[in-house]
């Protein structure tokens, strides 16, 4: 037992909630200092080395002053709220105005100090929450090279997956962030979600992953993906949590236009949707209809599982609609959105950066990859390249707009809504994550959630979509069903 150990053997037990340490922190058995200082021993003691899960990227050098500061705050005024004092780990692609690079995971990036908080910052620091550090992620959120493994980035190596290091897929792209908080290095975390990079970690790692409509939390501060389907999110270890966290970060941006129609319709506190018997009465569509051959084949099915949810569902009183149809939900989706998108954003991104930096454009980032091979580019940058090499860059070649044009339609018209209306739904649940693509492509709402482990130990998790800003209902269901079920183990190190 080592000296933190020691120290935090009678305050600490695991996977603490932040109702638990609130009520820890208001009766002065535990400080966010300690707090601060529990995690960051963790941190040295399983991330950095032992199993060496590799989830974090950067220390927040000033994460115990700006604890005890917060300590000083509560004694002499009061919490702001139930985020005061706690610990919050960010995606390295989401700005911070301190002491940390934001790089996206690249080596070009590693030097980037941003001039200004991300939207999403400001509300943790206005909500009285500690940034703690960044964590790794896959490079570019996934937009550097068709195979590079999840999870991994040239700054960062390889983060890998606690309940079975070296040996289980550990998700993509927010890898780090899911992983953080799956290994108890922090208490929530933020990710970034273009297509899975939220649901897929978090099914993987047996969190909760909350993927918000877009343009419920601001993207301003963002190292983008695309325009139409970026959105952060939350992950906890409980649908409170997660909920608690999510509250914290909604609000209209003038920065950010995706963000303009969530007034009158987000909340800034999902809590009240918490409902143990949330499942009585709702109704829920299921696809289930021969889950892909991608998910089948690699291990990411298991019918016995998922069997296992859908009789919970029924048992807590909601109505089962089993193999319902989703027309739109086999078509072969057009990559063009992302593809052109990705050109855009990253090149706007990249072209307002401080001129000391080595690269402003997409081919600048490529030659500088290049130049350090060896580091840079393990698993090569063929997407890079084939994004650089579109000879239009304005968004309005007929490729571009008909792709964006149908995935809006497809998605929404012939695919979520036209469930939902046809089975008068309050949400569809899915295996795993396979329903991500369909939600992504129509920027609309689910919830990853714990649904018990395969034979070989594997986590195994279940989705709940539906429609934009039904957030409020997805929490209520998936808060019903990890009351009842109570699947979520935490992984065991050696």
């Amino acid at each position: 037992m080592n000296l933190m150990e020691i120290i935090f053997n009678e305050i600490l037990k695991d996977e603490l909630t932040i109702k638990e340490i609130q009520a820890a922190l208001e009766t002065e058995v535990l400080t966010s200092k300690e707090l601060v200082m529990y995690y960051l021993d963790r941190i040295a003691k399983y991330d950095q080395s032992g199993p060496t899960l590799n989830s974090i990227l950067e220390i927040n050098p000033d994460a115990i002053f700006i604890a005890e500061g917060l300590d000083h705050e509560r004694m002499t005024k009061g919490a702001r709220g139930p985020l005061h004092g706690i610990p919050v780990l960010l995606k390295d692609n989401i700005e911070t105005k301190d002491n940390m690079h934001t790089s996206a995971g690249t080596l070009a990036l590693e030097a980037h100090f941003s001039t200004k908080d991300a939207f999403l910052v400001g509300k943790l620091r206005e909500a009285g929450a500690i940034i703690l550090g960044k964590t790794n992620m896959t490079e570019l959120a996934n937009g550097m090279s068709t195979t590079m493994w999840a999870g991994y980035s040239s700054r960062g190596g390889q983060t890998v997956n606690p309940y079975g290091p070296g040996e289980l897929f550990v998700g993509g792209s927010s890898t780090g962030s899911a992983v953080a908080v799956a290994s108890n290095l922090t208490v929530v975390s933020i990710g970034t979600e273009t297509d899975a990079s939220i649901l897929s970690p978090a099914v993987q790692n047996s969190v909760v992953g909350i993927k918000p409509t877009v343009g419920l939390i601001s993207r301003s501060g963002i190292v983008p993906f695309t325009y139409t389907q970026d959105t952060p999110g939350p992950f906890a270890r409980t649908v409170t949590d997660a909920a608690t966290l999510l509250g914290a970060l909604t609000d209209v941006d003038q920065s950010d236009p995706a963000t303009y129609k969530s007034e009158g319709v987000s909340c800034q506190d999902y809590t009240g949707f918490l409902d143990a018997e949330g499942l009585n009465g709702a109704r829920i569509g299921v696809y289930s209809n021969a889950p892909d051959e991608f998910y089948s084949d690699s291990g990411e099915y298991d019918e016995e599982l998922f069997k296992n949810a859908i009789e919970t569902l029924r048992n807590k009183g909601a109505e089962v609609i089993e193999e319902i149809d989703i027309p739109s939900f086999h078509r072969e989706w057009s990559w063009g959105v992302p593809i052109y998108e990705m050109k855009h954003a990253l090149g706007n991104y990249l072209a307002k950066l401080p001129s000391h930096l080595p690269v402003h454009s997409g081919k600048e980032l490529i030659e500088f990859n290049k130049t350090n091979e060896e580091k840079a580019l393990k698993y090569g940058q063929n997407m890079l390249e084939y994004r650089e090499g579109l000879t239009r860059n304005t968004l309005a070649n007929p490729e571009y707009l008909q792709a964006k044009l149908e995935d809006l339609y497809f998605s929404q018209d012939k695919g979520i809504d036209y469930a939902l209306r046809k089975y008068k739904l309050d949400a569809i649940l899915f295996p795993s994550y396979i329903g991500s693509t369909i939600s992504a492509k129509a920027g609309y709402p689910s919830i990853a959630l714990p649904a018990g482990y395969m034979g070989s130990g594997r986590p195994f998790g279940i989705t709940f979509t539906g429609s934009a800003f039904s957030e409020g209902t997805l929490i209520k269901l998936g808060y019903s069903f990890e009351e009842a079920t109570q699947l979520r183990k935490p992984p065991r190190f050696q």
